[in-house]
Order: structure tokens, then C-alpha cells, then sequence
């Protein structure tokens, strides 16, 4: 079926697109309909009688099951965590406990924090109509990097409820607690929502702010209640009580209503069978989304990186012109756009301005976009939980909606393409975190003594800190004070430590990305982490911003900065490192498996110039940029003894299995571990896989991979008998050196492996 069906059907409903994504060339593996759920009512309990009758004026009669179970727990004095689906009504399971406080006591205090700046404005402006309606005038305010000198002074001195992110958290009220004395005093309640978000560095960093956050409660006198909300994760309790070291009761069991949705899973037909290669799954999601677009369904579209925001972006917007719509219809949404776009674009989606939206899992999260109904996944996005958080960013307020996720030609998707039970009835993944990462830790013992000096044998957030506090006196970073054993550690030096922790990685640096093209001026553009840069952005590399292509002049590595300038050119670009891992500490072994502290060192040689239309690589250039060095950890798989000749090239192959297959398990991005194969490794000169996480010291990636070795070899196996190649292609085995990898050659090294004679 062509193009010439929307072209007789301007006003195309949602069922009609559904039916013509059917008649594509490729193959609809999975189609689903998502049933209706009824709703399941509790009552009020205890709330304060004038919260209950502003209620009922909004039409709520009854409080969802959950809801009502959440709110008498909080007002009971337990510290929750509430996991429930998209849309379920989580903000009135701390929304309502909080009012209730200030109802009976206008001292009360309370914390909001958001992930994200957008998210926490959102939420300020329903608490504020909320707490009007009920007659609770209550002064809330946001309090992050956009709030003026004014209205902070104000927040200090008379903010019942802050709102803001853990960003500003760290860096701009723990640091200056004693303004803040009458808030942590008269803290009562602190509200994380989207638990799940914090995990990896993210989460790392938050459980040591927490640690922060408790020792200035403990000091002021205040024993908050916590509330958190999380989208489905397979270990909510574990994870929030790793993250706050609090003991949570669990809220799992949803009683909010769910309207229809169709789920369909789109495997885009093969073009060259005996290759196993597929007609490319960016070119499908574009046609889709650019169909939905000018039949005026409102859409989202996911991908995994911002390369492919970018390219998906220039897709559907030529697209979009050559049927004689308004490009401007649709805009990109990514990290590293500047706040003030990000903003604009948030308000186009909510007025209909935008009809569409382009985005990483950027917006994933609560914000407010207005009413959408259809979600494209361009792959799969990474983890179960993260699937269902962008299918249930569609139908949000009731009606059909859809959902389609368009399979890549990566390992991973085809497999889920074999196993759609994968996503429609596996567990979600664990969220990881890794509290004690010393590059991480010691960074925020810093600056909790910056805020309050350490006693003697104090430990933080539960762990025995007396090395690190020993070692920052004898280097004059703390001053020791007192006798043996009754010794206070104080900060002694006259910077402010915060400044230059970044919550958001391992380490605070990022290379700020300035366009140079004009005269004697520069224009920040955006920015990008010192991790990712390597293989992004290097002189000659193509670095996309809100569909504009620029090409990279210089880097300045000393003052990370990056110049650009705008060029108009039909391909992007793909750095190539050299990677070697060693061994430095095996922390746990199992025969041919083992975890423990590696070092890897990669070094930028060359990049791929790779057409946007043909997807195909039209040459190579060399990049001149030195040696990388990062002590992380890892997990690693000998080769079995006695393997069949071309063992190095199946080791190749079974680690592009496990970097596709690792994600599934642990709740990480493919970006966050980097596999190697390493041949004649100095402890143990055998030819390893090696699955090492990318973060300076590890998040727990590498510990995860261990503890589900079996399963994530099993998983391997099965994506090779499922492909439906006859033997190996990119789909299933990837290539080495252009090469193809066989299944046989694989199956005869997994066949050693000892879990699986």
C-alpha cells in the first residue's frame, strides 16, 4: 500500500494508520491490544476533611486504590515508594500527605525533587492550583539555576514546599544549609519522584546527596517521611532504600483505570536475505512518523541517541515539505539542547503548536506535552521499563492510542523481534547503583565536610569512611581538631567543593560546543561529556544541533571547548577507538567467568564517513588524538579450552552478542559498557570477552553481568537459533573485519562454556 492512501484521506484516523502499517512490506511480528483496565477505589482515611471536599468539588469521589494506600501509610509516618504505571495519579500519593501537614501544622516543611527542571515546573503549578482549591494558601517555589536572586531569599525565609532537582540540591542549598535553618528544622516530608531514573552514575551520585541530605536533617533535629514514585522496576524497595538509606513500605498494585491501546512490533523487510540485512529502520520510523503527521495524529517519536534525533529529524522534515506540509510541525528534543529551547519546544507540544516531537528518553518523564496518540520507538529503547515509560507517554488522557516500535537491524532488537514476549511479559530490569564508587564517594565526602565537619568514626550513608577523612587531613584538604578518638575534621580549604562535582557523570568536565562561524563572535551551541566525546566530536567530525549539520574545526582539550561551524553535508560520522583491557584486580571468579577492577585504555584513530540516505560508509579519515586511560570494572569470559581453530573471531561474535544482550538484564544503555576481546591477557593468556562499564570506578554493570552470567549466556543462544539467517549475519553475530561470524563457530564455544555442556 502507497502513499497515495493519505493522499485521499487528509483527516486520517489513528485505526486507519494502524491498518495501513499492516500493509507494509515488513512484518508486523507482534500486535497487541492493550486492554482497558476498570479502576479500584479506597477511601480517604484520615485526610483532613477540607483536602476531601476540594477533592470531591473536582469530581473525585474516591481515591484509587493506591493512591488512598500511599496516603495513609505517609500520613502513618512510613517512608513508601510508589511504583505504578504511567497516568495512574502518583502526584496525588505525596500531593495529598503534604497539604495535610500544612493543613494542621503551617510550620511544616516539605521538599519536591524532580530529575528534571522542566518536570519540577510542571508539578509547582498543579500543587499551587491544587492547594488554592483547597483553601491551603500555601508559598511554594521552584528553586533552581533560572530562579532569581529575589525569590531565592524568598524561598529561604517562607517556602513551604520547595520544588527543584537534585542538581541544585547539591550544589546550591546543602552547601548553604543555615540559610535554609527554619526549612530542614521543620522538614516533614521529601518527595524523589521517578525513582528509576536514578541509577548508574546518576543514581551513584544520589545516594551519597542523600547521605548529605541525612546528616543536615540529623543536625537541624527533623526526621522527614520519604515518598518516592518510580515507574516499573524489578527491585523498587531494594533500589529506594539503596538510594535514601531508608526501609520502604511497597505500593505496587495500580487502581487507576488504563484506556485501549494497540502495541505492534515492525520488522522492517529484508533486503538481502543471504546477508541478513534490512531496509534501514530509520528510513521506516520517518515514514511512519511523516504518515501519522500529515493524517494530524499527534506523535512522539524515541530513538536511542542523539545522532539519530538529529538524522530522524532531517528525514521528516523533508518529508514533510515535499507533501506540502509546514516543516515546523516537528522538532527535535535531546540533551544538549540549551534550557530556553527545550522549554519552547515543551510549550509548542502543549498548544498544538508542534505536532510532533522528535526525542531521546529525554522525555520519557512526566513533562507536560499535551495530549498525544500515537508513539513510535525507533528500537528498542534499551530496557523493558524504559519501553513501557515511552508506551505510556500516548493516551495519557483517555481514548485510543498506539504504539509501535520499529526493530533495528542491531542483534538485540531482531531478537526481540523472534521473542516479542520479551518485552510483553518479562519482568522490568534492576535498577543498578554503585554508592560506594570511591571516584564518586570521596567527591561527596568533600562536600558534606564543607557543610558539617566529620566526627571521629562517623560514617556516611553507612559506610567507614575514616581512610578517606585521614587522608584529606594528612594532604590539608580537612584540619583534624580534638584528642584520639574525639577528633572533628573540618574543611580547610577556600573553595567551595560542590562547584565542581557534576551529578550527572563520574567526572564534573564537559566539552561546551561553540559555534565560531561568525565574525569575531561565538555562539554556545550546546555541550557533551568528557566520556562521550572521544568518538563524537573530533576535528572533521559532523555534529548535529536542531537539524543543522556542523563540522568540528579544532578541539580544545585543555579548556573543552569545541568549534564548529556550519556546513552543509549528506553523511555523518563514526569515531573508531583502539580499546585494550587489563585485569588489574579479580574481585570474583567462577571457572571461565569473572568480575573485578580492569583498566582500559582507548585511543580515537580513525572515523567512517557514512551517507544519511544509503546508510553505506563512503571512506575513512585518521584522527590524531592521544590514549584514554579509565580504572573501572568488568566482567569477563575466558575462552573455553580446547575451542575449534578461529576462536578469536567466535570471541568477537559472542561479544556483540552479550553488548546486545547485557541491556536486557541490567538496565543500563549499550553506551554504558564497552566490550573488548582481548587476546593473550597478561594474568591469564588465554583470548577473553570482556563487558567493562564505562564509568571511572563502575556503577555495579560489571557485578550485575556476573551475578546473571547464565542467564545472559542463554539469552545469546537464543538469539542465534532464532535469527532466521542460515548462518550468521549482522543481525545475530555482527562481522569482524568485514567478515562474516558463523553461528556454528559460536554454538561450538557456548557447547564448552561449563554452565552449558
Amino acid at each position: 500500500m502507497g502513499f497515495n492512501f493519505f493522499r485521499r484521506r487528509k483527516d486520517m484516523p489513528l485505526k486507519d494508520l494502524m491498518r495501513w502499517i499492516s500493509g507494509l512490506d515488513g512484518d508486523i511480528v507482534c500486535r497487541e491490544k492493550l486492554a482497558a483496565k476498570e479502576a479500584c477505589f479506597g477511601g480517604f482515611g484520615r485526610l483532613d476533611q477540607r483536602l476531601v471536599s476540594c477533592l470531591r468539588e473536582k469530581g473525585i469521589e474516591a481515591l484509587y486504590s493506591h493512591q488512598s494506600r500511599a496516603v495513609s501509610l505517609a500520613l502513618s509516618g512510613h517512608d513508601i515508594v510508589v511504583v505504578t504505571p504511567t497516568a495512574s495519579g502518583k502526584t496525588l500519593c505525596y500531593n495529598l500527605p503534604v497539604l495535610d501537614s500544612l493543613q494542621r501544622d503551617a510550620k511544616s516543611r516539605a521538599l519536591y525533587l524532580f530529575p528534571t527542571k522542566a518536570l519540577a515546573h510542571d508539578q509547582l503549578n498543579e500543587l499551587e492550583e491544587f492547594s488554592k482549591e483547597s483553601g491551603c494558601a500555601i508559598s511554594c517555589f521552584t528553586y533552581d539555576g533560572d530562579t532569581p536572586r529575589f525569590a531565592r531569599k524568598a524561598a529561604q525565609e517562607a517556602g513551604a514546599v520547595i520544588v527543584t532537582n537534585p542538581d541544585m540540591l547539591h550544589s546550591g542549598i546543602l552547601p548553604h544549609h543555615t540559610q535554609w535553618a527554619q526549612f530542614f528544622r521543620n522538614l516533614s516530608y521529601v518527595v524523589i519522584d521517578e525513582l528509576h531514573t536514578y541509577r548508574g552514575v546518576f543514581g551513584s551520585h544520589l545516594a551519597n546527596l542523600f547521605s548529605r541530605l541525612h546528616r543536615i536533617c540529623d543536625f537541624y533535629g527533623s526526621h522527614p517521611v520519604f515518598i518516592c514514585c518510580s515507574a516499573t522496576i524489578a527491585n523498587p524497595a531494594e533500589h529506594a532504600h539503596a538510594l535514601t538509606g531508608r526501609q520502604m513500605e511497597l505500593v505496587l498494585e495500580s487502581g487507576a483505570p488504563s484506556p485501549e491501546k494497540e502495541f505492534i512490533i515492525y520488522n522492517p523487510p529484508l533486503i538481502d536475505k543471504r546477508n541478513g540485512i534490512r531496509r534501514s529502520s530509520l528510513q521506516e520510523t520517518a515514514n511512519i512518523a511523516a504518515e501519522a503527521l500529515c493524517g494530524k495524529i499527534s506523535t512522539i517519536v524515541f530513538t536511542r541517541s542523539r545522532l539519530n534525533v538529529e538524522l530522524l529529524l532531517n528525514l521528516l522534515r523533508e518529508k514533510l515539505a515535499r507533501r506540502g506540509e509546514d516543516p515546523a510541525l516537528v522538532a527535535g528534543y535531546r540533551g544538549g539542547y540549551l534550557p530556553g529551547e527545550r522549554r519552547l519546544i515543551e510549550r509548542g507540544l502543549r498548544s498544538g503548536k508542534l505536532r510532533g516531537v522528535v526525542s531521546t528518553n529525554a522525555l520519557e518523564l512526566g513533562v507536560d506535552i499535551g495530549s498525544l496518540e500515537l508513539a513510535i520507538l525507533h528500537g528498542y529503547p534499551g530496557s523493558v521499563a524504559s519501553a513501557w515509560q515511552q508506551i505510556g507517554r500516548v493516551g495519557r488522557r483517555g481514548g485510543l492510542s498506539a504504539a509501535v516500535m520499529v526493530a533495528s537491524a542491531l542483534p538485540l532488537d531482531q531478537f526481540l523481534a523472534s521473542h516479542p514476549e520479551w518485552i510483553l511479559n518479562s519482568s522490568p530490569e534492576r535498577a543498578l547503583i554503585d554508592a560506594a564508587n570511591p571516584y564518586i564517594q570521596v567527591e561527596h565526602v568533600r562536600c558534606s565536610a564543607f557543610e558539617l565537619p566529620f566526627r571521629d568514626k562517623e560514617t556516611f550513608g553507612g559506610h567507614d569512611i575514616s581512610e578517606i577523612v585521614e587522608y584529606m587531613s594528612r594532604h590539608g584538604v580537612l584540619m583534624a581538631s580534638g584528642s584520639q578518638g574525639c577528633r572533628t575534621y573540618s574543611w580547610n580549604e577556600p573553595y567551595y567543593p560542590a562547584a565542581s562535582v557534576s551529578l550527572r557523570n563520574a567526572s564534573a568536565q564537559n566539552y561546551n560546543i561553540t559555534d565560531v562561524s561568525g565574525a569575531g563572535k561565538t555562539k554556545l551551541i550546546g555541550s557533551m561529556d568528557i566520556y562521550s566525546a572521544p568518538e563524537m566530536i573530533f576535528p572533521g567530525a559532523v555534529y548535529f544541533h536542531q537539524g543543522c549539520s556542523y563540522v568540528v574545526e579544532d578541539l580544545d582539550r585543555k579548556k573543552l571547548i569545541c568549534r564548529v561551524k556550519p556546513a552543509s553535508v549528506d553523511y555523518y560520522t563514526e569515531g573508531i577507538s583502539r580499546v585494550r583491557i587489563n585485569i588489574l584486580n579479580a574481585i570474583e571468579s567462577d571457572g571461565i567467568f569473572g568480575w573485578g577492577d580492569a583498566a582500559v585504555s582507548y585511543t580515537p584513530y580513525m572515523y567512517k564517513k557514512i551517507d544519511m540516505k544509503t546508510r553505506r560508509c563512503t571512506g575513512h579519515c585518521s584522527i590524531d588524538l592521544p590514549e584514554e586511560r579509565v580504572e573501572t570494572t568488568a566482567f569477563w569470559i575466558y575462552m573455553p579450552d580446547e575451542c575449534p581453530p578461529g576462536t578469536a573471531a567466535g570471541a568477537e561474535g559472542l561479544s556483540n552478542l552479550i553488548h546486545c544482550a547485557a541491556p536486557l538484564f541490567l538496565m543500563c544503555d549499550a553506551k554504558d559498557i564497552r566490550m573488548h576481546v582481548g587476546r593473550c591477557e597478561p594474568l591469564s593468556g588465554q583470548t577473553a570477552v570482556f563487558m567493562a562499564d564505562v564509568i571511572p570506578g563502575g556503577v555495579g554493570l560489571a557485578e550485575g553481568a556476573y551475578q546473571i552470567k547464565s542467564r545472559l549466556i542463554r539469552a545469546c543462544l537464543d538469539a542465534l537459533e532464532s535469527c532466521g539467517c542460515s548462518d550468521g549475519c549482522p543481525a545475530c553475530t555482527g562481522s569482524s573485519g568485514g567478515k562474516r561470524i558463523t553461528k556454528n563457530l559460536i554454538q561450538e564455544i557456548l557447547r564448552r562454556v561449563p554452565h552449558f555442556a
